[in-house]
């Protein structure tokens, strides 16, 4: 079984150094705006929440692609963007319960959170351990769903909903 990013948004303090390692990781410069992790601040509730790509098992993003660009690679235990047959349609992006995908600012690709080829540089650089990579063992799948459920709601109440 694979790893993966666990996210407990109740550690989160906002410093947004998940951020800059990411953005360092794949463009080699400070600039958080083209990361594939994003903090999420909710003043109202005094909360920070980091959201990234979750590797689905049933991706709703791969559904949405018109391309089927977006697929899961079962080896890898991830969801893969194939740049060659990705028409940048956002699709994906508006599927995506957790806001997972955006598209790079600079380049206008579409981008997410590919574990940083299983070292993930938002988990290196967090300093209070609001984000683990972890063993994909049944007790961190459900830590895993139990934070994306609470993020979703979060989310879903940011967006004017519930």
């Amino acid at each position: 079984m694979g790893k993966l990013i666990i996210v407990n948004p109740d550690l989160c303090t906002g410093c947004r150094l998940c951020e800059l390692a990411c953005s360092l990781q794949h463009y080699k410069e400070v600039a958080p705006s083209r990361s594939r992790i994003n903090v999420v601040k909710w003043d109202a509730k005094a909360i920070d929440i980091p959201v990234l790509c979750l590797q689905c098992y049933n991706p709703v993003c791969a559904t949405a692609c018109p391309t089927k660009a977006i697929y899961r690679d079962n080896e890898r235990e991830l969801v893969v963007i194939d740049k060659d047959k990705c028409i940048e349609c956002k699709s994906c992006m508006y599927a995506c319960p957790i806001g997972g995908i955006t598209i790079d600012p600079v380049e206008g690709e579409v981008i997410k959170c590919d574990l940083c080829g299983g070292d993930p540089q938002c988990v290196a650089f967090c300093p209070t351990g609001a984000l683990e990579f972890v063993e994909a063992d049944r007790t961190a799948l459900h830590k895993r769903r139990a934070a994306a459920e609470k993020m979703s709601r979060v989310i879903d109440i940011l967006m004017g909903g519930r």
